[in-house]
């Protein structure tokens, strides 16, 4: 990481928008007043803009804004929307009103926008009041929206429309254009022998997928094989998206629209439509497919002599699931198993490798729910990374650093090539420096001499924390004071995995920075380098979409837990606090690790609370008791409320709890407490209710 320093000084630098014309571009963000303010990168200061100079501009969309006057006692700069660059959505939910010549469309939003004009003819068989799916084909200025119902909602199926507003919300389309669904279909299932011939044949080496139990798209397989003085030829065969979607095409399009495929408990939202996620590009056993590969060539104990990046043709013999995989690797039976056996082993030196030389060993845990056929929770599952998740993730790090070390050395120009690395800064000061004297209360010292002394000191804390009360608390903050990755042709490293280079080449069926390093890549190894002068936007709306999959996911978690958690309305579970802030503190529940919010207000009657950041708690100011992140808890839950996806709960005061609190204030009103009430509520007043509606947890 040479010159990470200065690198990072600079990628920190805000870049304003070059003017056209005077105009500036950034993002329309609308409040529920109806008040709209352009966010241009780099302006100190949002743009206002009014209702009335929108332009057909909704909230989220890219905007090109006219500066006007600046204008009140804020000195604010106001503007008006000129055009439209790029719609956050198109596709809304809400419902119809259909009258005798036309038909209106109400958007069921929290932001404020027009009713959608439908033509009779544009109705898909929807009626008065149904609720539906509606797109947006036609604006013009001063004119309403015009759209067409592109599905009618069955108003019974709760799962399904909450699923669909969460990824309308965040920009993702529902359906696929009928141009990209017929350039899909167009596509020929045989591989013409030309290209074969073009490749490397690698169809008569042992080649396996290794994927979840419920997936169709399998987008990487490994192959082995041994090869002379003992040693071993491993492939890292990814699915070659980019010889079916090629630039500028309507697949090409759409894909690079969306960005991501979006993961929800009962779905998948797919980048690519089916016809080449799940059927030409997935890596199904006993079918020829074509691959974009890194194949290296290794010692028993993980060292890496050669390798070799291209396009390959490969044949896999067998679908594995990690169940059955991490069975073979503890019981050391079944098909394959010698493979699967030296395959982790080598995996597992590959990990010790990463984490010698600087990565961070932060584990994490994944909620699964059990559904039943309507999609309505019934349980919920702890997924845990075990040996089989680590075999796939270590040569699938490998492969990634391999082609990014390989791009990495190209030059045009005397100037790198513009390519989608994945970065990963350094900890933020402001959020790392608490968070390291919170730990030394744990008797946890920091050396912050350099970015490889932190990381060592991560480790270390993480190695010494593990099995003991604190190590979910130091675990969750210290993960907290990480930079998000992201896409950028700037390669300042990747902090968390301790890499000079890295990229995300092994998931292009359901990323698509993946398809653009592959195009890259390709063009190399061809020699038919044509340098892309928008790689750095394009990783900009990589990273974006990439966040708003996110923010799906656990929007849509969030839901299944509520939706879980309506059936446990007053009954208490032990938790531990996970979240403190002014307003009051969350727990997640051991049980179910379902998060809620134990409000400020439903504490009052215990103590006056105040909030100490640098601690992590709120503390009562005349009994010093202490809510702490970290500490377990009894709570009852007391409100479900799916519209908001929020769970509130309250806390439980056990017995030995209520003794110490009664002696505390014995002592410090002189033995009064005697005669207060056993809840310590004031004679005469009510309960306060518990209230709902509160702060998101940010």
């Amino acid at each position: 990481m040479k010159d990470k320093k200065k690198q990072k000084q600079h990628k920190h630098k805000k870049k304003a928008s070059a003017p056209d014309a005077g105009l500036l571009t950034g993002r329309l963000d609308v409040t529920r007043s109806g008040m709209g303010f352009v966010i241009v990168e780099g302006r100190e200061q949002d743009i206002l803009v009014r209702p009335a100079d929108f332009n057909t501009a909704l909230h989220g969309d890219t905007v090109r804004v006219r500066l006007g006057n600046t204008g009140g006692r804020s000195g604010r700069a106001q503007g008006e929307v000129v055009d439209v660059v790029e719609r956050k959505q198109l596709e809304f939910l809400g419902r119809l009103e259909i009258s005798a010549s036309f038909a209106f469309f109400i958007a069921e939003s929290d932001k404020p926008m027009p009713d959608i004009y439908v033509p009779l003819t544009n109705l898909n068989g929807a009626v008065n009041n149904d609720k539906v799916i509606v797109r947006i084909t036609q604006w013009e200025k001063n004119k309403k929206p015009q759209g067409e119902v592109v599905q009618v909602m069955d108003k019974s199926d709760e799962n399904d429309l909450a699923m669909k507003d969460i990824l309308l919300e965040s920009g993702f389309p529902i359906f696929f254009p009928e141009n990209v669904l017929e350039e899909s279909e167009r596509l020929p299932d045989l591989i013409p022998a030309a290209e074969i011939a073009k490749r490397k044949d690698m169809r008569s080496i042992l080649t396996f997928t290794i994927d979840p139990v419920d997936a169709k798209d399998f987008d990487d397989a490994i192959s082995l094989r041994r090869v002379d003085k003992g040693e071993l030829e491993i492939g890292v065969h990814i699915a070659d998206v980019s010889y079916y979607v090629e630039p500028e095409t309507a697949l090409d399009k759409e894909a690079y629209t969306r960005a991501t495929s979006v993961y929800l408990p009962d779905r998948v939202n797919p980048m690519l439509p089916e016809r080449i996620s799940n059927e030409l590009c997935s890596l199904r056993p006993h079918e020829d497919k074509l691959t974009f590969s890194a194949v290296f060539r290794m010692t028993p104990d993980g060292k890496v002599k050669s390798s070799w990046l291209g396009r390959t043709v490969i044949h896999s013999d067998h679908r594995f699931t990690y169940e059955e995989v991490q069975e073979m690797i503890e019981q050391k039976t079944g098909l394959h198993q010698l493979e699967i056996e030296l395959l982790n082993d080598i995996a597992q030196q590959l990990r010790k490798q990463r984490f010698r030389k600087g990565a961070i060993n932060f584990s994490s845990t994944e909620v699964r729910f059990k559904l039943d056929e309507k999609g309505k929770p019934i349980g919920i599952m702890v997924k845990e990374s075990k040996e089989s998740h680590q075999l796939v993730e270590e040569f699938m790090l490998l492969a990634n650093r391999a082609v990014a070390e390989y791009v990495g050395k190209i030059k045009i120009k005397q100037k790198p090539l513009p390519f989608p690395y994945r970065v990963h800064d350094t900890p933020d000061k402001e959020k790392l420096l608490p968070f390291i004297e919170f730990a030394k209360k744990y008797g946890h010292v920091f050396d912050v001499s350099t970015p490889q002394a932190i990381a060592k000191s991560f480790n270390q804390m993480l190695l010494d924390v593990k099995g003991r009360p604190e190590q979910h608390v130091l675990e969750t903050l210290g993960i907290r004071t990480m930079a998000k990755a992201i896409y950028s042709t700037e390669n300042i490293g990747h902090y968390g995995l301790g890499f000079e280079h890295y990229c995300h080449f092994t998931s292009p069926i359901r990323r698509y920075p993946d398809v653009m390093v592959h195009r890259v890549l390709q063009e190399i190894l061809e020699g038919k380098i044509e340098p892309d002068k928008k790689m750095e936007a394009k990783c900009r709306q990589s990273s974006e979409r990439e966040r708003a999959a996110m923010e799906s996911e656990r929007a849509a978690n969030k839901y299944k837990q509520v939706e879980y958690m309506q059936g446990f309305l007053g009954e208490e579970f032990e938790g531990v606090i996970s979240g403190v802030a002014s307003f009051g503190f969350w727990v997640e529940t051991v049980e179910h690790k379902c998060e809620g919010l134990v409000s400020l207000n439903s504490l009052m009657e215990f103590d006056d609370f105040r909030h100490i950041e640098s601690d992590y708690a709120l503390v009562g100011r005349r009994s010093g008791r202490r809510f702490r992140m970290g500490d377990k808890v009894t709570i009852k839950v007391i409100s479900a409320n799916l519209g908001k996806r929020q769970l509130d709960y309250e806390w439980v005061i056990t017995a030995a709890e209520k003794n110490a609190t009664r002696e505390e204030l014995a002592a410090d009103t002189g033995g009064r407490a005697e005669k207060a009430p056993a809840r310590h509520k004031p004679a005469g007043k009510k309960q306060s209710a518990p209230k709902t509606g509160r702060k998101k947890k940010k």
